[in-house]
C-alpha cells in the first residue's frame, strides 16, 4: 500500500529463551514453562476501516489459505463479538509486510493475530479490555495472549498464564535455516521429554535451563542443528519453541552485527533487541491513546 498517511503498526517477533515441558493435561496440552522476550523486529499490518462488513486481507501469505489465515481468524473472531455493531457492517481491508518466516517459533502468525486484535479492538470501538482479548486469542493460539498483554513474561500452563518481568536488555541474532516445523508433529512425539521439574523464576538462568525440544528437533532437521552448531561457536545459543529458529545472546548489538556478518552466504538472519515492552503497546499509548 502506497499511501503516505497509511498506520503500520508492529507485529513483533519473540523468542522462547527456554522451554521446559513439565507434563500433560488431560486433554492432551502440554503443561509448559518457559520465557517470552519480545523483540522490537517483525512484521507490520495496516487496516484501513469501512463499511462494508467484509475482512479483506490485501497480502495473502503464500501457500496459506485466506480461511486459514490467523489475521483473518481474528478479525473475524472480534467482528462477531462487536457489541456496538448490530448491522454487522464493520469491516477492513488489511495490508501485511511479512518479514517472519512461517514455522520459525518465534510467533509471526500469532503476533499477527494478536496485532490484529489489538489494533481493530481500538479501530472498531470494541472496547474490550486486555484480560478479555486474550481469552479471545487463546483460541486462536496458545501464543496470542503474550503479544496481547505485550510484555516479556515467564509463562506456565500452556503458555496463557503469564507474569510480566524486566529483563536486561540483551541483543539477539536469530538465525532460521531453511525448513517449516509444525509444532504438533514436535509435541506429538513419543520421545519428546515431558518430565521436566518446574523451576521458580527467581531462580531463572539461561545457562541452566534448556529447549525440551531442541535434541529431537535437531535431530530430525538437519539445517536446525547446523544452524545451531555454528552460533554456538560465538555465543551462548539455543532454538527457539519447536523451531526452527535458533538464537544467540549477545551485551551488545555491535557484537551480534560482528558475527552476522561472519554468516555463509544467503543465510538468513536478523539483529534484535530484546524488550520489556512491546513496539505495538508502545505505538498504541501514542498514537492511540
Amino acid at each position: 500500500m502506497n499511501n503516505p498517511g497509511v498506520i503500520w503498526w508492529p507485529s513483533p517477533a519473540k523468542l522462547n529463551l527456554f522451554l521446559h515441558i513439565n507434563g500433560r493435561y488431560p486433554n492432551g496440552y502440554h503443561q509448559l514453562q518457559s520465557l517470552f522476550q519480545i523483540l522490537d523486529f517483525g512484521d507490520e499490518l495496516a487496516f484501513d476501516i469501512n463499511n462494508s462488513g467484509n475482512v479483506v486481507l490485501e497480502d495473502p501469505v503464500a501457500g496459506v489459505a485466506n480461511e486459514d489465515n490467523l489475521i483473518i481468524k481474528a478479525a473475524l473472531l472480534l467482528q462477531r463479538t462487536l457489541p456496538n455493531n448490530p448491522s454487522k457492517n464493520l469491516g477492513c481491508t488489511i495490508y501485511l509486510r511479512k518479514r517472519l518466516p512461517m514455522g520459525g517459533g518465534i510467533g509471526g502468525g500469532s503476533s499477527n493475530a494478536a496485532t490484529t486484535l489489538v489494533v481493530l479492538n481500538q479501530l472498531w470501538g470494541a472496547g474490550l479490555s486486555e484480560s478479555e482479548l486474550a481469552k479471545l486469542g487463546l483460541t486462536l493460539g496458545a501464543d496470542v495472549p503474550i503479544f496481547i498483554q505485550g510484555k516479556t513474561a515467564f509463562a506456565e500452563g500452556v503458555g496463557e498464564k503469564l507474569q510480566p518481568t524486566e529483563l536486561d536488555t540483551k541483543t539477539y541474532l536469530v538465525l532460521f535455516p531453511d525448513c517449516h516445523i509444525s509444532t504438533a508433529d514436535v509435541f506429538s512425539l513419543p520421545k519428546l521429554p515431558r518430565d521436566s521439574a518446574k523451576i521458580n523464576f527467581s531462580d531463572y538462568r539461561f545457562s541452566d535451563t534448556r529447549n525440551d525440544c531442541q535434541k529431537l528437533v535437531c535431530e530430525r532437521y538437519p539445517n536446525v542443528a547446523k544452524a545451531l552448531d555454528w552460533l554456538l561457536e560465538y555465543a551462548p545459543s539455543r532454538m527457539t519453541g519447536t523451531g526452527a529458529c535458533v538464537f544467540a545472546v549477545f551485551e551488545s548489538r555491535q557484537e551480534a552485527l560482528n558475527v552476522q556478518a561472519l554468516l555463509p552466504q544467503g543465510s538468513n538472519s536478523f539483529v534484535a533487541n530484546g524488550v520489556n515492552t512491546s513496539p505495538l503497546h508502545r505505538q498504541i499509548q501514542t498514537q492511540v491513546n
